[in-house]
This record gives structure tokens, C-alpha cells and sequence, in this order.
């Protein structure tokens, strides 16, 4: 699932791992890195910024779910029903392949 603004990610790898959950303020997808509300840092002048951190770095702990990202979800959930019950045989055919 990628990630989007204002989902709840934390920090697994990096410099800033283990730093308490925080929310995505901003994605910047053209240097795959994200921003987030509790990884920030101060700068010479005396003003905050926050860290870019690559996605790669990160786990989503809560979604910001929407109509369309429940939809995906459903569908996935459902694929993986059809997964489970692919190539298990049913007790029907066991009983032709006996005969």
C-alpha cells in the first residue's frame, strides 16, 4: 500500500529508528522520501525542519482510510480467500480419483 499524507508511519531503519509513531506531513514522490511530524531537526538560524526519510525506512502503523483505500483492502482480503482455497482438493474430487 503507498504511502500517503497524514497516515501514521513509524521509523524502523536509519538514523531516526525507534523514534515514537508519527504522521506523514508530506510525500515527495520525485526523491521517494517522506516527511514526518516528530522527526525534525533545527537549523542554523534557529527554525525547525522536518527530516526527509526514505520510504523504505518506514512501516505504516495506521492508515488514513478513505471509500477508495477500503476498496482496496476488500479486494485484497478477498483475493487472499481465493488464494487459501486454490489447489486444495475438495472432497468430491478425492472420491472420483479413488474410483
Amino acid at each position: 500500500m503507498p504511502i500517503r499524507k497524514d497516515d501514521e508511519v513509524q521509523v524502523v531503519g536509519g538514523r531516526y529508528r525507534g523514534q515514537q509513531i508519527g504522521k506523514v506531513v508530506q510525500v515527495y514522490r520525485k526523491k521517494y522520501v517522506i516527511y514526518t511530524e516528530r522527526v525534525q531537526r533545527e537549523k542554523a538560524n534557529g527554525t525547525t525542519v522536518h527530516v526527509g526519510i526514505h520510504h523504505s525506512k518506514v512501516v505504516i502503523t495506521r492508515l488514513k482510510l478513505d471509500k477508495d483505500r477500503k476498496k482496496i483492502l476488500e479486494h485484497k482480503a478477498k483475493s487472499r480467500q481465493v488464494g487459501k482455497e486454490k489447489g486444495k482438493y475438495k472432497e468430491e474430487t478425492i472420491e472420483k480419483m479413488q474410483e
